[in-house]
């Protein structure tokens, strides 16, 4: 009876051997579904990144330089009182006081018709003297009469435009206190705050071991979170030759171009400073290698199998990746579906 046993215990063990082969060949015969790309040379860029909040480059306070009753002064652009976020130009009335008695002691047009006078005198003195009917003192005395007539009057022009606060520079408008029009104010009172943004101003601390990379007019790439599409141009305006025992960095000063004003007086932005950069080299996507014990791998295509290649990788950056050793131009990497590979996978590509 045990004989039989046996007999038929060996019959079955073929069979089932036979089995586990086919569904191991049917295992092996899968191709995985992969994406591919032809290796090819081209540029990169290395990049060290550091963050800060830019300021404005411009800012002033303006204030009263006199007693008198306040006037906001219509924006002529919009038809309206100046406001909040306005754009004002170089030289342009922000502000206007009415202080009468103020402008009626300038004596504003009885020193302009002094001036002219002047002015007449002086022409009729030279003209006398040329033809010997004065003497030279008399002729120095007119000469000294237009001069003071001169300052005099530009000292009342000056004193005058004290009833107006104007615009130092191209801006735009950051404040404006409450103040109801016809109150009347005293001197020396803040009456807008005025920023130019243009141009913006950031603080960036850097690691020591770029000290003698980083130079002065080296250009930087900026982006804010709120303007993922847009990178504007900085560049490098000033460099701390010192190095902090703290932190073992150094601080450098950015000058960032905002013609568009896109970015704002106050926004965290990100600074990536170029370090390190080659026209023309092998250069793959950084999101394909994988790292592990046997160093960064990628996987290529040979004769229609996967093969896992190790790598010696040089410059990076958030993207890409240069790679020195392991894969040549023109080689079929694996760009999607490397997941699941393994060495000698076979494969089948698609888009």
């Amino acid at each position: 009876m045990k004989t039989n046993k046996l007999w038929r215990l060996l019959l079955v063990l073929p069979v089932l051997a036979s089995c586990g082969n086919q569904q191991s060949q049917i295992q092996n015969d899968i191709a995985v579904p992969v994406s591919v790309i032809d290796v090819k040379k081209g540029p990169i860029v290395q990049y060290i990144n550091s963050t800060g909040t830019a300021n404005a480059a411009s800012q002033v306070v303006l204030a009263t330089e006199m007693a008198g009753n306040y006037t906001l002064a219509v924006n002529p652009k919009t038809g309206r009182e100046f406001k909040l976020g306005d754009q004002v130009e170089k030289g342009q009335v922000i502000v206007r006081l009415d202080n009468p008695e103020y402008i009626n002691n300038l004596n504003y047009d009885t020193k302009k018709l002094n001036l002219e006078i002047a002015g007449l005198e002086d022409e009729k003195q030279k003209s006398l003297y040329e033809k010997g009917g004065v003497t030279y003192r008399e002729l120095k005395n007119a000469e000294v009469a237009l001069a003071q007539a001169k300052t005099t009057f530009e000292d009342a022009k000056i004193q005058q435009q004290k009833i107006e606060v104007k615009a130092p520079f191209r801006g735009t408008i950051v404040n404006i206190p409450e103040i109801t029009n016809g109150t009347r104010i005293t001197a020396n009172t803040s009456v807008v705050t005025l920023m130019d943004f243009s141009k913006l101003m950031m603080d960036v601390n850097l690691p020591e071991k770029y000290l003698t990379t980083i130079k002065l007019g080296q250009e930087v790439n900026i982006t804010n979170y709120t303007l993922p599409n847009d990178t504007l141009k900085a560049q490098i305006s000033e460099l701390s030759p010192v190095i902090s025992t703290e932190t073992r960095t150094f601080m450098g000063k950015m000058t960032i171009n905002n013609p568009e004003l896109k970015l704002r007086p106050g926004m965290f932005v990100k600074a990536d400073i170029e370090i390190a950069r080659k026209d023309s080299a092998i250069v793959i996507p950084k999101e394909i290698i994988v790292a592990g014990g046997r160093g960064k791998t990628v996987f290529i295509i040979d004769r229609g199998a996967a093969q896992r290649r190790t790598i010696t990788t040089g410059l990076e950056n958030e993207k890409s990746v240069e790679v020195i050793e392991g894969i040549k131009a023109n080689t079929r990497l694996v760009v999607k579906g490397f997941e699941t590979l393994r060495d000698q996978s076979k494969v089948k590509i698609v888009k």
